[in-house]
């Protein structure tokens, strides 16, 4: 632990990872995702181009109240159902691919700068 804070190695140690947004997204929502450890969280309220609001509770992530009184619960149903632990990591693992192939977000990337800049008129929509 270096400066007060765990590294990304000692929490891949659990089971269970907490994704928890603040002013923003959950940051640790995508590297959780890409592991073997079940992201838990409340229903994402931030929208980002990781499409946040398109993962599905209980089948990408583990779904708790955003009070956390379910936390306990939650964390105890998956334990005694690994099966079904292991399936919301094989759906995450699977929603975590489409981001995988960088031509593909790159050409996205520049589609979406160029629909942009034509909405806002800032490009002709000629090319010269």
């Amino acid at each position: 632990m270096e400066n007060g804070k765990i590294s990304i190695d000692y929490h891949l140690n659990y089971k269970f990872i907490l994704c928890l947004e603040g002013n923003d997204v959950a940051s640790n929502l995508k590297w959780v995702m890409s592991s073997n450890s079940l992201a838990v969280m409340p229903r994402p309220k931030y929208e980002t181009w990781f499409m946040e609001g398109r993962l599905m509770p209980n089948y990408h992530y583990v779904e708790i109240k955003s009070d956390y009184s379910n936390l306990e619960e939650q964390l105890n149903y998956y334990i005694k159902h690994t099966d079904k632990a292991l399936k919301i990591i094989e759906n995450a693992h699977r929603w975590i691919e489409q981001f995988n192939d960088r031509k593909k977000e790159d050409l996205i990337s520049v589609l979406t700068v160029q629909k942009y800049f034509t909405k806002t008129g800032q490009m002709d929509l000629e090319w010269k």
